[in-house]
């Protein structure tokens, strides 16, 4: 199980880029009132490497929330339903739109919303409670449209899993895209819901160049990968 510690506030200095990370610093959001500014008055020494900043370890947070599915109204965006079981990817895709999402929480779109995850342990146990609302209609639900719902931390963690088992429980619609390879994972059930045509997959590829990919989508998998995942969930039905 991943470690689950205090956030406490990364440095705004921008740093020297980190292998295998988006963003070169921790710029802070936009709603914070103080700011720092990196000043050096000391002679120019030659750098000692033991100064160098070390590469910044991923932590997972618990997010306490206490829903999970949002209902979207905006006539632009193709679904009605959403959940995300998580904040913040560590794929660290440069161009994410959801980075500044980071910012409601007090952190940076920039390094800590690569580094800081927040996974959302509940949100099978919300999901179901949501589904069983006197009224409810089902629509297609978005699962994981803010920030993908099989980045590294779902390995361990199997929220994204969880709630799919609650989904296929319910016989309710879904929808999922990702660029990892670990959406093979659960194609048991999802080519349980292809069966009764339940469910939409999408691979996102940007391009075929992995040298490219790698520089702006440092932890997702690679595109030869995605091509594979793709001919995978075809073969699912899904």
């Amino acid at each position: 199980m991943p470690s689950v510690e205090t956030y406490s506030p990364t440095s705004s200095l921008s740093l020297s880029p980190v292998k295998g990370r988006g963003a070169v610093g921790a710029t802070l959001g936009r709603f914070e009132t103080l700011s720092r500014a990196a000043f050096d008055d000391l002679p120019d020494f030659p750098p000692d490497p033991e100064d160098a900043p070390s590469a910044p370890e991923t932590v997972i947070h618990w997010d306490l929330a206490k829903s999970v599915v949002t209902e979207n109204k905006s006539p632009d965006i193709p679904h009605e339903l959403s959940a995300n079981p998580y904040r913040g990817c560590e794929h660290g895709c440069v161009y994410c739109f959801a980075r500044p999402t980071h910012s409601y929480l007090g952190m940076s779109p920039g390094l800590d919303f690569e580094t800081q995850i927040f996974a959302k342990r509940d949100a099978p146990r919300l999901l179901r409670e949501h589904l069983r609302r006197r009224g409810y209609r089902p629509r297609p639900l978005a699962l994981g449209i803010i920030t993908d719902a099989y980045q590294p931390a779902e390995r361990k963690l199997k929220i994204t899993r969880a709630m799919l088992e609650v989904l296929a429980e319910a016989r309710h619609p879904v929808s999922l895209i990702t660029k990892s390879a670990l959406i093979e994972r659960d194609l048991d059930i999802i080519a349980d819901l292809a069966r009764d045509n339940l469910v939409e997959t999408a691979v996102s590829i940007t391009s075929l160049d992995a040298d490219l990919t790698r520089k702006l989508e440092p932890r997702a998998a690679n595109p030869a990968r995605r091509l594979r995942v793709i001919r995978a969930l075809a073969n699912a039905g899904a």
